[in-house]
């Protein structure tokens, strides 16, 4: 069985730093120490002398294309930007083609994975008007939650009746994410810039047409209902100052019903990006005011917002080319995530132990995984290390997304992923991503 001793590490756990080691053996750590010998002289040490080492990354929003829209990426080549990334944990949407609404669906996904993932992986189920039978049937113990869209869905995936949701919050005990912004406001907003504009809606208009207003209708809407029927939601990629307030920081996460997301990009960008980065930062939600990003910063850091993610979902260069209308919202983010929050750690915006905590302890605590984000004896060996003083800069050379475009190219990060282990095996190390893998389904302590 393989054995791995990372040596002379800071290790930053449970909102403390130490200095230590840590021995692996298999896909486990075994020992967590001052100071730790090799008995083995087949022992992969590893010298982090100088680096930090933290839990593997969770990222509970990605959207990998597979099946159906692999010309924009796959499972295996989204999961290899993820681990290059730190991400050693993925949960995947269900808006693919076909959409994973059915059982036979959210199979084949597992199947793929199983076969083509570098990183950890779990299928959320997606909820439409009519499939609460089916998702009642999910096992509880291998799906992380159900993902439901409350605006800008695909297919038929829009769940706007309200009994159905009010249904579906009272009977799924499962963690329910959601994608909140009030479609009847976004298209009396789109209809008045195609007024104004035609076909040539400026990238400005983003912010507006998918406004700070639609994203609240929706949310509050959603938050009062799950108070209503006793729902556990998660609210994902939260964007907005205004949405801040409905959510509290006086329960510890596992018993919080209401909690929220913020995503990378919505702590990294403002309305003032669109006319350098264009459509390349058009997400929906859409990117909003430097208010709006102060305060999202600040419901972070007080805890009323609990987890960051990426909602990574890539486009080809061709399809971000074209007009307003015709140009997808999403965009290439798990090789930059970690990175960019370190970032902040430098300019001392936060801290180290708390990006931990919303990136790592967090994801696992709020959707009960087992034996991962921490780093714990006993725990699978997901471990990132990082070394906080070797700049590198964004290329299109070393972009790993199929899409093989970066809302951070150009962008100078202070700090560099030196390993990523994914149950005990080095699955990147200094811009290389391992051919072999060793990624494991996900399961819940339920």
């Amino acid at each position: 069985m393989k054995k791995t001793l990372i040596k002379n590490a800071k290790i930053v756990n449970e909102g403390t730093i130490f200095e230590g080691d840590i021995f692996i053996e298999g896909d486990t750590i075994l020992e967590i120490d001052e100071s730790i010998s090799a008995k083995d002289p087949n022992t992969i040490i590893i010298d982090a002398e100088g680096k930090y080492v933290l839990p593997g990354v969770i990222d509970d929003q990605v959207h990998f294309r597979e099946p159906g829209l692999t010309h924009k990426g796959n499972i295996a080549s989204e999961s290899a930007a993820a681990v290059a990334g730190g991400i050693t944990t993925f949960m995947e949407q269900p808006n693919t083609k076909p959409q994973t609404t059915t059982i036979p669906e959210w199979e084949n996904k597992m199947a793929i994975a199983a076969a083509t993932s570098h990183a950890n992986y779990g299928f959320m189920f997606g909820g439409t008007n009519n499939n609460l039978d089916e998702i009642l049937k999910v096992d509880i113990n291998r799906v992380p939650g159900i993902k439901l869209f409350l605006g800008s869905s695909t297919g038929n995936m829009l769940v706007n009746d309200e009994e159905v949701l009010k249904e579906i919050f009272s009977k799924v005990k499962l963690r329910i994410s959601l994608h909140c912004e009030d479609e009847d406001t976004i298209k009396a907003n789109l209809q008045q810039a195609l007024n104004t504009y035609g076909e040539e809606i400026p990238i400005t208009e983003h912010p507006k047409i998918r406004s700070a207003e639609a994203c609240y209708k929706s949310s509050s809407k959603a938050v009062e209902l799950a108070k209503q029927t006793g729902g556990r939601i998660h609210v994902f990629h939260l964007s907005t100052g205004k949405e801040t307030e409905l959510f509290d920081n006086k329960l510890p996460i596992e018993q919080k019903q209401i909690t929220a997301e913020v995503c990378i990009h919505h702590l990294w960008f403002s309305d003032e990006d669109y006319k350098e980065k264009g459509a390349f930062i058009k997400w929906n939600p859409a990117v909003k005011t430097k208010s709006d990003r102060d305060q999202l910063w600040e419901a972070l850091l007080d805890d009323r917002i609990d987890v960051i993610a990426t909602d990574h979902a890539p486009h080809t260069i061709e399809e971000k080319s074209n007009t307003y209308t015709n140009c997808p919202s999403g965009g290439p983010l798990v090789q930059h995530a970690l990175p960019a929050m370190l970032q902040f750690v430098h300019e001392g915006k936060i801290s180290i132990e708390k990006v931990v905590e919303k990136m790592c302890h967090n994801p696992a605590r709020l959707f009960d995984i087992e034996k991962r984000g921490y780093i714990r004896k006993g725990y699978k060996a997901d471990l990132v290390i990082v070394d906080t003083n070797n700049p590198w800069t964004v290329t299109k050379d070393n972009i790993l997304a199929s899409c093989g475009w970066s809302p951070f190219e150009g962008v100078t990060f202070k700090s560099r992923i030196s390993h990523t282990i994914v149950n005990g095996h080095i699955a990147y190390h200094n811009f290389k991503v391992s051919a072999e893998r060793n990624a494991q389904e996900l399961s819940f302590n339920r």
